[in-house]
């Protein structure tokens, strides 16, 4: 069970969350106050479950089902850093699978597996929606673009040694997975407008059309 101090601080930031939503919509905060939860625990943990079902009105059945649906949201202590590596059909293609197979061969771990030391947990991903950029690995939700075998063993080695990290897109450092759910949660760190949120190859369709002068088509009222 969670001690006063702790319980009160969740059910303070708890209670900003479901304010956020129009009354009578108040189980609409649970997925935020799930990321609330894992900025805590570290994962989807049995009392955060609880108090989330109290604070919602909902029974721990509902608030697990939820839970057990996303895959975000942990089910056991996940490490310091999720390290997620695409393996969907673009990615794999340029390379996703050998990344794969590299990382785990060389952290010892599989799919959904936690290294010994706490610092990492390895996750196979189906997609990052940065196909133009494959392929990708994610640390966290953070880009890192057109990674090779040998970029993302140095990425994971540096994480493990606790060396300084920068994505390629976002933040001039990486967070922890508790900051990165704080945030998910809905609780800003500052960091919105630190480093690019977009690259060259994302913004290639938009400058060719704004070099042709070309406009999205007016939609006239009572068109879909």
């Amino acid at each position: 069970m969670y001690n006063a101090e702790t319980e009160n601080r969740l059910r303070a930031e708890a209670a900003q969350i479901v304010a956020r939503y129009p009354q009578g919509h108040e189980r609409s905060a649970l997925l935020p106050m799930l990321h609330l939860v894992q900025s805590e625990d570290g994962y989807v943990s049995a009392d955060g479950i609880a108090l989330c079902a109290d604070v919602l009105g909902l029974t721990r059945p509902e608030v697990s089902a939820v839970a057990t649906f996303y895959s975000q949201y942990k089910r056991h202590p996940n490490g310091d850093y999720n390290v997620g590596v695409c393996t969907n059909s673009l990615c794999a293609v340029m390379g996703g699978d050998q990344i794969w197979e590299t990382v785990e061969g060389h952290l010892g771990i599989g799919h959904d597996e936690t290294t010994a030391d706490g610092k990492i947990t390895l996750e196979r991903l189906e997609c990052n929606a940065a196909c133009d950029y494959a392929p990708v690995v994610m640390v966290n939700w953070e880009f890192f673009d057109n990674q090779t075998p040998e970029s993302t063993i140095a990425l994971v080695d540096d994480l493990v040694a606790g060396r300084p990290v920068a994505p390629t897109r976002g933040p001039n450092q990486i967070r922890t997975f508790k900051e990165i759910s704080h945030l998910l949660a809905g609780f800003e760190d500052g960091l919105v407008d630190e480093g690019p949120g977009a690259g060259e190859a994302s913004l290639r369709g938009l400058k060719i059309a704004q070099e042709k002068g070309w406009t999205a088509p007016q939609v006239q009222e009572g068109q879909n």
